[in-house]
């Protein structure tokens, strides 16, 4: 061996433990990441009974929140992937917290002026840079560390999403929705005094979300600093991606995680509404909207439960334990009444826990080189949030939040069957080459 390539082994070696530093600060970084997204989420959901209050909305017409925030999924996905093959991973995360921010910073005009339209664009905007974050954070998060830890890393970092979506629901209730939620009437004010008196009643809107875009600046800041520290970036595609939808795990996973996150959302914006039906708990409020954050805590324990437990279990036998239990979980909540209902849609969050990361790792197994694109697919489908939310607001102006229930029951069907098909015969992909694996990691600088 000459001396250059002593010379280079020798670098190389002692880069080794360098790098292995970096990418576990990097781990601590997606983490914190993954809870500033969860909890600009989480806040739609307390914004729902206030916004349904202030505007006079029916449950379809608030439900558009959620038609706006998710909608950004499915317009912004593919152009984010296209971003990240050209700036990386760091870079994209930081333009991506940029955005959110500016979204968060809308809220004043909108709630200045009184305009309902003027919510849904923020929210637009602000789903847009979430959706900018996530679609770099998933893929960074598995690759720093072993391939085989990986679905065990993703679901750890669902978890501190999950706390987040568990402090969420307590900060937003405690600054949006303490007092009372009644709006101005309509009916009995001139166009002039009701703009006015809906900008008032939106004012208490304003500052949690300038908090949150002061934060959102910081950690932008943060990434920026340590953008080369990011391994590789993804490369641009080579090829369509109608031969990846030929294969049925795939295929079948998008649809999953669309009725998944369907599902969640739901759920999740109905809770507080529904624990304030006099049939169930006749809750206050601001105490409904505490109450929130009890249901993402099951999800939150679940997931560092399940980090653990995915080591052990096969991950189509976990989705369909979890499926089924949050189906049953779901129904009996609409047939009961009182405190068994409330319970059993809060508990609803626990068997979620799981389901979104390992149907997400499940879908895209030895995809190789066009895991990219998989997840690409797979980020497309979050944007069942915007349209079951939508369907669900539909059921239940006609039939009654109880009801609604079971739009989400049904999505839970079809998720148990996607993990009995994983389970016992929908074989993954034929194992991939990964050409990139030859080559060294390249910085994201």
């Amino acid at each position: 061996m000459d001396h250059a390539n002593v010379t280079a082994v020798s670098q190389a070696a002692a880069s080794a433990p360098a790098e292995g530093g970096r990418h576990q600060r990097l781990i601590g970084l997606m983490m914190s990441l993954f809870f500033a997204f969860g909890f600009c989420t989480v806040l739609v959901d307390t914004l729902i009974p206030k916004l349904k209050a202030v505007f006079a909305l029916s449950f379809t017409e608030v439900m558009l929140t959620q038609f706006c925030f998710f909608g950004a999924y499915f317009i912004i996905s593919i152009p984010a992937g296209w971003l990240l093959t050209r700036i990386g991973y760091l870079r994209g995360i930081t333009a991506g917290l940029a955005v959110m921010a500016l979204g968060c910073l809308l809220f004043t005009p909108a709630a200045r002026l009184g305009v309902y339209e003027g919510f849904l664009l923020a929210l637009f905007i602000l789903a847009s840079g979430v959706t900018l974050v996530q679609v770099a954070a998933n893929p960074l998060t598995a690759r720093l560390g072993s391939p085989e830890r990986a679905p065990s890393r993703l679901t750890l970092a669902q978890a501190f999403n999950a706390l987040a979506t568990m402090i969420g629901p307590v900060v937003g209730s405690a600054l949006i929705l303490k007092g009372a939620v009644a709006g101005p009437d309509p009916r009995t004010l001139a166009p002039p005094v009701l703009a006015a008196a809906r900008a008032q009643a939106a004012a208490v809107v304003q500052a949690p979300f300038l908090g949150i875009a002061a934060a959102l600046l910081g950690l932008a800041a943060l990434c920026f600093g340590v953008r080369r520290w990011a391994p590789e970036g993804p490369r641009a595609a080579s090829g369509s991606v109608l031969p990846l939808l030929m294969g049925r795990r795939l295929t079948l996973g998008a649809v999953s995680i669309f009725a998944y996150v369907g599902a969640e959302v739901s759920i999740g914006s109905a809770m507080a509404s529904y624990l304030m039906l006099p049939a169930v708990l006749g809750a206050a409020p601001q105490a409904a909207g505490s109450l929130v954050s009890v249901y993402w805590g099951f999800a939150m324990v679940g997931r560092f439960i399940g980090a653990a437990a995915l080591r052990r279990v096969p991950p189509g036998g976990a989705i369909m334990a979890c499926a089924l239990g949050a189906g049953v979980l779901a129904t009996a909540s609409s047939i009961l009444t009182g405190v068994p209902a409330a319970a059993c849609l809060l508990l609803v969050g626990l068997f979620n826990s799981i389901l979104f990361p390992t149907i997400f790792t499940v879908s895209i197994e030895n995809l190789g080189q066009d895991a990219p694109q998989g997840s690409g697919l797979l980020c497309l489908a979050i944007v069942g949030g915007a349209v079951v939310p939508l369907l669900t607001g539909v059921v239940a102006d006609r039939f009654g939040l109880a009801r609604a229930l079971l739009v989400p029951v049904v999505c839970y069907g079809w998720i148990l069957t996607y993990g009995a098909l994983a389970h016992f015969g929908l074989a993954p992909a034929p194992e991939a080459a990964d050409a990139s694996s030859a080559d060294a990691p390249r910085s994201d600088g």
